[in-house]
């Protein structure tokens, strides 16, 4: 007996101990009033020290686990170890549609699997290499010597306040007008989406937006049973004439639109066109979710006002984004913007549903952004993703027969391959090489864009995208002849 105990580096031994004791006791391998062997031996038989063996006794002990009779030694306390019959349950049987639909829908669990070997263009997350993990690490420090206390306790469903105001400063930057607007902090974007879809009158069932668009928005849309018309995009965004057309033929309930480095096309779009969708939208009363995403990674030209600075002292655009793409995804902080009436149900809703997001997460990168760490980052990150970019851009112009590309920054670029080449046979033939690659027809509503494929550099080497776009242009040249 206690042969089987194997010691796990990084973890301290007496709980080591203590938890494989209590495992042998709860699972009847020691059984009621047996004695344990005394600290001496078992520390001995062990090879650990005798400490080790008294303070997971004493664990022990507390947990009412073991007894100890004085000048006798520790017995095992009476456990009740019993189990009911066992039964298998089906729960597939009991899993519901929208259930089944969200597995459908799972790209992670059945888009194409891939290994840490392979070139993968898939991801468009920052690159962790980049990160600033000291100056975040003083940030920590800094906010638990302030409030410790305070942070690691419960907060508010809308937010931590200070992470509040300095958004709301943020925003105004922006070129937003702020009055009458409120924010709420939630996990990411993606929880903000949701959130706003679980909220708001489900009137007609239809919404507009471009197309394709980001992934997760679809999933969501379908998720809570909406209807998607999606519009076709220009080189400086969405097509006005074609939009304008269907706004006057359907009634919708909200429109969605990433207006900066669109996701997946990376198109941004331009400020005279800005100016026509926010025009026509007004005369169609009509709200807009507008997807701040990537805004910040503008490598050339003059910057762009987003959609809600646009809207002025008007309340039909609810702003909705965060940091993930940019600094830190693994906190899941992100936030919406919006007319104060519309924050203060959505408050409620947020509370119910997951009561609040980390409070220590929101105050230590309130820390870090106040500090001004997050500008000083950004100047290294678009340094280095503007490199990654131009070489991206450069390589797939000499290496892949293309019909379209687009991309104006950012941390991807969309293609569409000549000849109505199917890019998931490209990549089953690409996957043999070694390089994966993402679809593009699941960014489309309607199951178009057969010949389109997303490239994210994001996260690669120089070397790396060099070598994998070769090899998508290769293959496309020898086994499609392109």
């Amino acid at each position: 007996m206690f042969n089987d105990f194997k010691l796990k580096e990084g973890r301290p031994v007496y709980i080591q101990l203590k938890e494989y004791l209590k495992r042998m006791i709860t699972s009847g391998h020691l059984l009621e009033n047996q004695k344990l062997p005394s600290t001496r031996e078992l520390s001995s038989l062990l090879s650990i020290s005798r400490n080790t063996v008294l303070t997971a006794y004493a664990d022990l002990e507390q947990e009412g686990l073991i007894y100890a009779v004085k000048g006798k030694g520790n017995f095992v306390s009476h456990v009740e170890t019993l189990k009911s019959a066992s039964i298998q349950l089906n729960w597939k049987e009991k899993i519901n549609d929208q259930t089944y639909l969200a597995d459908e829908l799972d790209l992670m669990k059945h888009g194409v699997r891939w290994n840490h070997d392979m070139i993968s263009f898939n991801s468009i997350a920052p690159d962790e290499k980049l990160f600033d993990v000291e100056n975040f690490k003083r940030a920590f420090l800094n906010r638990m010597a302030i409030e410790g206390n305070i942070v690691l306790n419960y907060g508010y469903a809308k937010g931590y306040k200070p992470l509040i105001e300095y958004l709301l400063h943020y925003m105004e930057i922006k070129g937003i007008d702020i009055r009458n607007k409120d924010i709420l902090i939630t996990n990411g974007f993606t929880e903000g989406l949701d959130l706003l879809l679980s909220s708001i009158h489900k009137k007609n069932g239809r919404i507009i937006c471009e197309n394709p668009t980001h992934h997760t928005a679809l999933k969501l849309f379908r998720l809570h049973g909406f209807d998607i018309d999606g519009i076709e995009m220009d080189d400086d965004g969405i097509d006005i004439s074609k939009l304008e057309s269907f706004l006057s033929k359907k009634e919708y309930d909200f429109a969605y639109l990433i207006p900066s480095y669109h996701n997946p096309t990376g198109i941004v779009t331009s400020s005279e066109k800005r100016k026509e969708i926010m025009e026509l939208f007004s005369a169609y009363q009509l709200p807009i979710v507008e997807d701040g995403f990537n805004e910040e990674l503008r490598y050339s030209g003059s910057h762009l006002a987003p959609l809600a600075a646009f809207a002025g002292s008007g309340n039909n655009v609810i702003y909705i984004s965060s940091f993930s793409k940019i600094l830190f995804p693994g906190l899941r902080v992100g936030w919406i913007l919006a007319d104060k009436d519309l924050i203060y149900y959505l408050e409620s809703m947020k509370r119910a549903r997951t009561i609040h997001t980390s409070t220590l997460d929101q105050a230590v990168l309130f820390q870090y952004l106040n500090d001004g760490c997050f500008e000083k980052y950004l100047r290294k990150a678009k340094s280095v993703y503007k490199k990654k970019y131009e070489l991206a851009v450069h390589t797939c112009q000499q290496a892949i027969p293309y019909k379209r590309m687009t991309g104006d920054g950012g941390l991807h670029l969309f293609l569409q391959l000549e000849n109505n080449i199917d890019s998931r046979i490209l990549l089953e033939k690409c996957y043999q090489k070694g390089v994966v690659f993402s679809p593009g027809d699941v960014f489309y509503t309607d199951g178009s864009g057969k010949d389109t494929l997303r490239l994210g550099f994001s996260r690669l080497k120089e070397r790396e995208i060099t070598q994998g776009i070769n090899i998508i242009g290769d293959t496309l040249r020898i086994d499609f002849g392109g």
